[in-house]
């Protein structure tokens, strides 16, 4: 356990951090895993626009290791599944 008061400090910043990460990583991949196991075309469509807003909003504030690269890369796998569809 810290000691020194700036320590107790960064204590509560990280766990507070870590919380909001865990729920943004898991918000991220369960929208995600909406858009993947689509079974039609229209389902996929519909689900992309809360997980692009996520990504984007993750990407912004800097949560969950997501800079703006990586939720592109996010963006274009999840469209790639999406016009695979029929």
């Amino acid at each position: 356990m810290p000691q020194h008061k700036s320590c107790k400090k960064r204590l509560r910043q990280a766990e507070k951090a870590n919380a909001m990460n865990r729920s943004t990583r898991s918000a991220i991949r369960t929208a995600l895993k909406a858009v993947r196991t689509a079974t039609s075309k229209e389902e996929a469509l519909k689900a992309m626009p809360a997980l692009f807003s996520m990504l984007d909003k993750a990407a912004a504030k800097g949560r969950a290791g997501f800079c703006a690269n990586r939720a592109a890369n996010y963006k274009a796998k999840a469209a790639k599944v999406v016009n695979s569809l029929a």
